[in-house]
């Protein structure tokens, strides 16, 4: 069964993405027959720029960029949960990426976004992000709309059965789309 690691793009102390990370995971779950394991970038404290050489040439010699390595590599494919700031994703996630090159390449990607006007900027970003890096990404991208006030609150709490209830059927679209792209191409 395909492997999908779904990876908390914020590190922010108060943040939602650990709920909405494990909210699209059960929808995943639910949709395609893969094991969902989710990732919170928190976790990956990855240093800016430690590494001596080029993710895209060299072997990797710092300990956590090689445990990095190991986790993104033993998956198959990857649901990107980010919220959007500024009209771009965190630089944490932009960070975990970019450590690591060949173990991104060619695998399936989603991305799903949040934020107060939903992501959709963010979501162009990391596309074409990932894109670069040859990975075949699923043509919906979700970009749940936060509640009025959600922002503001900044609470780190939220219910996104009832914030996103409207959501969820791009969602299943997404995961349905990253189902297919597990599939190897057909030859005509």
């Amino acid at each position: 069964m395909p492997r999908v690691l779904v990876i908390i793009g914020s590190v922010r102390p108060k943040r939602i993405g650990p709920t909405i990370a494990l909210w699209v995971a059960e929808i995943g779950r639910a949709t395609m027959p893969a094991t969902f394991a989710v990732t919170d970038l928190r976790d990956w404290p990855l240093p800016m720029d430690d590494e001596p050489g080029v993710p895209a040439r060299d072997g990797y010699v710092q300990p956590h960029t090689k445990a990095w390595s190991d986790e993104v590599a033993a998956a198959d494919a990857f649901v990107f949960v980010t919220p959007q700031y500024n009209w771009g994703y965190p630089a944490p996630l932009k960070n975990a990426i970019d450590h690591l090159y060949s173990e991104w390449r060619g695998k399936a990607a989603a991305i799903i976004t949040y934020g107060g006007h939903g992501g959709g900027k963010c979501a162009a970003q990391l596309r074409e992000v990932l894109g670069g890096l040859k990975m075949r990404i699923a043509e919906t991208m979700p970009a749940l709309m936060l509640p009025v006030g959600q922002v503001e609150a900044n609470s780190g709490e939220i219910d996104p059965d009832t914030a996103f209830r409207g959501d969820k059927v791009s969602i299943g679209q997404a995961m349905t789309q990253l189902n297919a792209l597990l599939k190897p191409p057909q030859d005509l």
